[in-house]
Formats: structure tokens, sequence, C-alpha cells
């Protein structure tokens, strides 16, 4: 037989392989499959994602690591996700801060029984918010309830305090919930063992804290589907009857009908009965509009909380349409003068972005072959044994996937100078280099129409000043370069960035829905958003007469589905301000002339990303498939 050569084993391989076994002993469950990736960790039926190691991880690294594994695999094990589905709501704040308990309740079986289990996990909470700034805020509307909520549950279960840096957010609604619902609180850890009583406390813990509208919703939703389960088993039932009077006798056929008759006499009865109910509930109040389950603030934002007082002065307007063309070409030409500057440091950024995509799109190849050409690595084996196999290596085409990528620019006061300038060249030497690779590009800006609120606010200021009106401002969302639209006839587009003037203010949790819902609309295969901005969303005609975070709330809700529940891949860079705490995938740039390297870097791992993926599912098809659900 063959002899197969041995991969050679890295140091980080036993750890993977503990962790694994680890897992699947934990889960009590062999058909668990642990997947070591760059990807967010999270648990997608069987498959648990975990993040993977650096090249020399600390041990407090290797804790976080542990302790997403051990959360998987406890989920496996305690959670019954049919039975979740039954008892949780339909959407909204009341369906995340239910999923958040259930979390809660799954991880304290796994750290009440096994202290290193409990270490693990503490450890995976306590990286969670070590970079939040939750310990800055100062008003509930700042903190979310289902963190809040998933914390405090985590000390009645289990005792352990919250992390250090997430307890001013537990304190900010500690005294408001346990104010409200402290014995259902209490009652918590004496139905842990049972998920059935466990979620029908949570429940009433929601309805206590003024959620029961939500529950409502969830309620009618399946109980419309129980309905629609109902009338088609009563139509199958009715066909069974009928074969059945087909097969009797003339004289039980008789006896039959008969017995129909009195049968429809008691129907009649129950119809005039039904009728006079529904007369009475007509009488009654009833939701002006049907209630969809599993809204998305995509497409609702108003069921999440976020209103818009009136959308009649937004804009999406082409570059070229805000001025003229002799404008255009002076910013264009005074947009080259900069590009000078930075062109030799970008372009070579730029070149080897290019370099490592072109090589996953030409060729690759197969080694350890019985035939093909002679592998010069394994010329000394063949020397030493002429009649050695698996000393040939092949040449294969890649498969790489059609690729659209959204340049999201702020085009807020802030930006002005030097960051708005180096933004907007990165965006043109980006764009030029991911056309060649045949990598369509999208660039949009976002601003706003006016200073303090411009139209809207006149409207508002005309009709007498309504309280907490929402959004008050006119947006002004800009397509400097769609993506079908060739770089060079776009070029001059991008120099509109430097028109004085331009840049307003930001509200970019509708900027980021309105860029996804136009990747949504692509036809490619892989859709990449990124986000460069310097801070976060600022409408002082908006704060000023709602709360202060209500720009900041509608950005994470709509973060949060794109993250979760799209197959757009989203990134962030934040120029002088932290991201982090908002994006899962994001980086902070402490001057703008780390954009152009960032950029291309985070760009070249996405797509080295995806050439690892392809690999992996070529030797796991199970994962392969697993991956697909999750894109499609």
């Amino acid at each position: 037989m063959p002899t197969l050569t041995k991969r050679r084993e890295t140091p980080l391989d036993p750890f993977k392989r503990a962790v694994t076994l680890t897992t699947r002993s934990i889960a009590a469950d062999s058909a668990v499959e642990v997947v070591f990736t760059n990807e967010p960790p999270g648990l997608l039926g069987k498959t648990a994602r975990l993040p993977e190691p650096s090249r020399v991880p600390t041990k407090g690294e290797l804790a976080v690591i542990r302790g997403h594994a051990d959360a998987a695999a406890l989920a496996v094990a305690c959670h019954d996700p049919e039975l979740h589905e039954a008892l949780a709501p339909g959407g909204g704040e009341a369906r995340d801060v239910f999923d958040a308990i259930e979390q809660a309740r799954v991880e304290a079986f796994g750290a009440r029984r096994m202290r290193g289990v409990a270490a693990n996990l503490t450890a995976r909470i306590e990286q969670r918010y070590e970079r939040s700034r939750f310990e800055e805020a100062t008003e509930r509307s700042e903190a979310p309830l289902p963190d809040a909520l998933s914390l405090l549950v985590r000390e009645h279960l289990t005792g352990a305090a919250p992390p250090s840096k997430a307890r001013s957010l537990v304190n900010l609604w500690r005294g408001w919930i346990e104010g409200r619902a402290k014995t259902l609180l209490e009652r918590m850890p004496e139905m842990m063992n049972d998920q059935e009583a466990f979620g029908r406390l949570t429940r009433d813990l929601l309805a206590a804290l003024n959620l029961a509208d939500q529950l409502n919703q969830g309620d009618e939703d399946k109980a419309g589907k129980d309905e629609q389960e109902q009338d088609a088993t009563d139509s199958e039932d009715e066909n069974a009857e009928d074969q059945g009077r087909a097969e009797l006798g003339s004289d039980a056929r008789a006896e039959q009908e008969q017995a129909n008759e009195e049968s429809l006499d008691d129907q009649e009865d129950g119809e005039a009965d039904r009728l006079d109910r529904d007369a009475e509930m007509a009488d009654m109040p009833r939701r002006a509009d049907p209630w969809r389950p599993n809204i998305s603030v995509l497409d609702d934002p108003e069921a999440f909380g976020y209103k818009v007082f009136t959308r009649a002065y937004d804009e999406t307007v082409n570059a070229e349409e805000l001025c003229d063309a002799d404008e255009l070409e002076r910013l264009r030409a005074f947009l080259d003068k900069q590009l000078v500057a930075l062109h030799g440091a970008v372009a070579r950024l730029a070149n080897r972005l290019q370099r490592r995509l072109l090589a996953q799109q030409n060729r690759a190849w197969d080694f350890d072959l019985d035939e093909g050409l002679i592998d010069a690595a394994r010329l000394a084996r063949v020397i030493v044994d002429p009649m050695q196999p698996l000393a040939f290596k092949q040449e294969r085409d890649t498969q790489f996937r059609d690729t659209v990528v959204t340049l999201l620019l702020d085009n807020s006061g802030s930006m002005r100078g030097r960051p708005i300038m180096v933004a907007a060249c990165c965006a043109d030497i980006l764009a030029r280099t991911l056309e060649r690779c045949g990598v369509k590009v999208e660039i949009l800006g976002f601003t706003t129409r006016a200073w303090k609120g411009g139209h809207s606010r006149e409207e508002w200021l005309n009709a007498l000043k309504p309280p907490l009106p929402g959004r008050l401002n006119d947006l002004r969302h800009i397509v400097y370069k769609s993506a079908d639209s060739p770089w060079r006839r776009a070029r001059r587009n991008l120099g509109l960035m430097m028109r004085e003037g331009l840049l307003k203010e930001n509200i970019d949790g509708e900027a980021l829905a309105w860029a996804h819902s136009r990747l949504l609309a692509r036809p490619e295969q892989r859709r990449i958003l990124m986000m460069i901005s310097d801070g976060a969303p600022v409408d002082d005609s908006t704060l000023s007469v709602n709360s202060g975070s209500y720009l900041e709330r509608h950005l994470r809700q709509v973060i949060k589905e794109i993250e979760t529940r799209s197959s757009v891949e989203l990134l962030a860079i934040g120029i002088g301000h932290d991201v982090t705490r908002y994006y899962r995938r994001a980086v902070t740039v402490t001057d703008a002339e780390e954009l152009a390297g960032v950029m291309t870097e985070k760009l070249a791992e996405l797509f080295d990303e995806d050439l690892a993926w392809r690999q992996l599912y070529r030797a796991q098809p199970s994962v392969a498939r697993v991956k697909q659900r999750k894109l499609h």
C-alpha cells in the first residue's frame, strides 16, 4: 500500500483537538462539529464556530475560546429549540430579552456544576464587555435591556456578579426590574431544570416589565398557524368522510344522511352563536394594521421605536446632480493633486491586494498526487525510493465567487479636511484596484441637506411642536459610483466630497439600512459592506427633541439585524472613534493616514477568509452545507 505523508502538527493543534473533544463531551453528542474561524463565534445547528487563536495566544484568550465552546456545548445539551420557539415572543425587544434569559439559563447549568466551565464563561462575558462603554451610561435609554436582564438572571441563578465593565449597565435597570418582578426573579433558580416552566415564568416576567403587547403579538401569530393547521385537518376529515360514505350500502347511506342532517343542524346552531360573537367582537377596538411575525427593523423601524417625522424632503441623488460639470472637474483636479502625495503608499497596498485576489482567481495546486508534474519539494523522496508514490502535483482552476463591495462614507461635518480627503483618495484607488480584479464596487455617501433640521424642522414648528417627533432632519444619500458604472465614468464624482458646504450631519442607522437594501438587490453571490465613519450618529435637530441615545439605539438595531440575519458581510472602520462597540467586525484608526492600509488589509482578510472556507468545504462537506444555509 502507498504510504501517506503525515501533516506536520502545529503547536495549537493539541489545544484545538482538546477543545473539540471537550465540547462534544459536555454536549453529550458526538455529532457536534467545532470550526475555528475568524467569523463571529456562535452555534448553528450542531456546528460551533469558535474564534481562531492567535499564533501565540495568551491565557486569557484561550479561556475566552473555551468559554465560547462551553456555551455552545451547553446549548446543545440543555436547550430544546422547538420548545423555545413555541414559547418565545414573535419579535421585537421582548424576543431579544427572552433569548438572552434562556441563554443565561443554559449557561447556568455548566457554571453551577463545573468550576472550570464557570471560569471560562466568566472570561467570555468579561471579554464581551471589555471594549464597551456601558460604564459611561447615565440613562436607561443608553443601556440595552436584554443585556441587563441576562446579567441579572445570571446573578440570581449562579450568584456571579456582573463584570466590572457592565455593572453600571445592570445598576441602571436593577431598581426598576426588581421593583416590578423581584418575586419572579427569585423563583427562577428552582425552575431552571424545566425549560418549559422556566419559559412560562420568563413570559410572566416580560408581562411584568410592560412587554405584554409583544407577547400577545407572538401568540396571535402562533394561534393563526394553529388555525390553519386545524383547517387543513378538517379538510382531510371531510375527504375521508366522503370516501367512507361512497362505500356504504343504500340502507347505511340513508342512516348516514340522517345523522349528517342532525349534525348539520348542530353546526347551524354553532354558526349562529359564532356570528353573534363576531358581532360583539366588531364593536371592540382592533389593531389598525395586521401584525407580521419576525418583523425587521430594516423593514419597519417604527415597530422598534424609531420614528421619522416626515420623509417628504429626503433625497437620494447621483453626485453629478449636486453641481455642474465644470465644478466637478475643478474639484476632481484638486483631489488629483492630493492623490500625488498619497498615491505611492496607497498604490503599493492596492497592488498587494490585487496580487492576492488574482492569485485566488487564476490558479491553485494539489499536492501529494499519484500523477502529474514532479513536485520539486519531493525530489529527495523520489531519489531515496524511486517507487515512492505521492510525489506529483497538478494545477487546477479555483472558483472565485462573484463579489460586490460597497464603500459607505460618512459625509458629516466632522470629516471635513484631511479625513474626507483621505477617504476619497482611498475609495478612488480601491475602486480601480478591485475593478481590475473583476470585483464590482459601489461608493456611497450620507449626510443631511441642512444644518439644524431644514424643512422637516420647519414643518414640525408649524405643527406646534408635537412631542417626540423622531428623526427631524432632511436626509441626503449620495451615489458617487454605482456598482455597474466603470471607474472611468465615475471618477469625477469623487471630487464632490471636496466641495465646501456639502458635509453636514450624519444619521448612520438609516444610511446603513439604505446601503444594505441596495446590496440585497444585487445579483452577485457575495456582498460586502464597508462603513467608514469618524463618530457616533449626530443630528442636533433630532437629539434636541428626543432622547440623547435615539439615533445610536437605532444604529445598534440596524447593525444587529445585518450581522445576525443578513447574508451581507459588514465591517466598519472608525477614524479616531471606537466603532468596535457597535460592530462585531471593526477596527479603529487614530490617524486618517492609516486608513489606506486598514481598508486594503481588511478587504484582503475577507477574501483570504473566503478562500479558506472554500478549501474547508472540499474537505468537510457537512460544514459546507451549514455555511450554505447561513449565506442563503
